[in-house]
């Protein structure tokens, strides 16, 4: 895989150079209420246009369908991008269009420019080969050279992630140089004890990176809704709480294996319940219950582990030299269920082992509670992606870079 250091090397001043970032920020209308990935891809686009090249900037956001949605909008993360380069970024109100034929032909060197959502186009997401391929090569007549740097679309099989690739010489940005070394350091490289926690709403989003980190890990911490699978597992009463019940031999099938590899599971001792989920967007107290997991009462949800789960995750991860966590553990959006989640990012910056956030809602959590997110090793840009490498699966976006 070529990296942006060659690519300069080589030269790029007054190439146009098709960056493929992952712009795909969380908006309150207009206004943008989490920047991490755009800050995570400037030091690339910074570099490209200290060095001379003409940047087209390309991105999805959310999910459109097909056709142009003002409500998946990319014009607020071109204007934040320019406020973060400290330089004026043109903004094209199409994908490939006469707006973006336009605007990437009045770039000069040193210049940025960014498209319109590559997601307003059918054939970015499309599944029939030439109908991606056929928008790829509109894509590809807007630049001399391609730049991955979008970590958390590399998954995606999609025209700008897979396709576009092999029609220009192409290389690594910094942003996926750096998440696919920290993910070496979390498959190949493993410093032990090697402790992974996991949260997230349902277990099955989770089965397949469980099924492989058995015979890796040496101790997986279960919360979130997903741990309520478990806990129905193992006989316990779980109440109204989020429950995957045909996923529940499998989940008894991996905690028995998981006992054979001395694979250490951890769930929660404790719960705090309520008879009624949470209004995310009032701060008033919800009338909430702390229980033992397993008496949880049969007209309680179960929203966050508890003060000894806590305890008991903190103990399990401060010995380690290896974590990974995805997942929040809790409602951690309401105050009164935040409690988990924030004890499992204390606990990450107590450790004095090499610490991942997997991307995803870990990473709005630690930004939402208030973390420095320096103290951490790694914050990633790309939670499915992150799970995905974790569970040895070929990522369209990387093989793609691959010469």
């Amino acid at each position: 895989m070529k990296t942006i250091d060659q690519l300069l090397d080589q030269g790029v001043a007054g190439k146009r150079v098709f960056v493929r970032a992952d712009l795909n920020v969380p908006l309150d209308g207009t206004t943008i209420t989490d920047d991490g990935r755009i800050r995570a891809v400037q030091p690339t686009v910074a570099k490209l246009a200290e060095a001379g090249a003409r940047i087209v900037v390309a991105s999805h956001l959310g999910r459109p369908k097909g056709a142009p949605d003002p409500a998946f909008s990319l014009a607020p993360a071109a204007r934040r991008l320019g406020e973060l380069l400290g330089a004026d970024v043109a903004f094209a109100t199409d994908t490939v269009g006469e707006s973006a034929k336009a605007v990437v032909a009045g770039l000069a060197d040193g210049q940025v420019a960014v498209i319109e959502n590559l997601r307003f186009n059918a054939g970015e997401t499309s599944k029939d080969d030439a109908e991606r391929g056929a928008f790829a090569d509109q894509l590809a007549a807007l630049a001399d050279v391609y730049v991955g740097d979008g970590f958390g679309a590399v998954h995606r099989k999609h025209a700008s992630v897979y396709d576009l690739p092999a029609r220009l010489p192409h290389a690594a940005g910094y942003l996926i140089a750096t998440e696919v070394g920290v993910l070496k350091k979390l498959t190949q490289e493993v410093q032990r004890p090697y402790v992974v926690i996991l949260g997230g709403a349902k277990v099955s989003d989770k089965l397949g990176v469980i099924d492989e980190l058995l015979g890796k890990a040496d101790r997986i911490l279960i919360g979130g809704g997903m741990a309520y699978t478990f806990l129905k597992a193992k006989g316990h009463e779980v109440g109204i709480s989020l429950l995957q019940e045909d996923q529940i031999p499998t989940v008894t099938e991996y905690m028995e294996r998981a006992e054979k590899n001395g694979v250490e599971i951890v769930l929660p001792v404790d719960i705090l319940a309520s008879g009624e989920f949470p209004d995310l967007k009032t701060k008033a107290p919800a009338d909430f219950i702390t229980v033992d997991a397993d008496k949880i009462p049969a007209d309680k949800e179960g929203l966050d582990i508890g003060p000894k789960s806590r305890e008991l995750f903190a103990s399990k991860i401060a010995d380690a030299e290896t974590v990974f966590w995805n997942g929040p553990v809790g409602v951690f959006e309401h105050p009164d269920y935040a409690e988990g989640t924030k004890a499992v990012a204390e606990a990450l910056l107590g450790s004095k082992g090499f610490t991942v956030v997997g991307g995803g809602d870990s990473a709005a959590a630690v930004r939402t509670l208030g973390f420095d997110e320096n103290a951490f090793g790694h914050i990633s840009t790309g939670g499915g992606a992150s799970l995905e490498y974790l569970e040895g699966k070929t990522l369209p976006g990387l093989a793609a870079l691959e010469d």
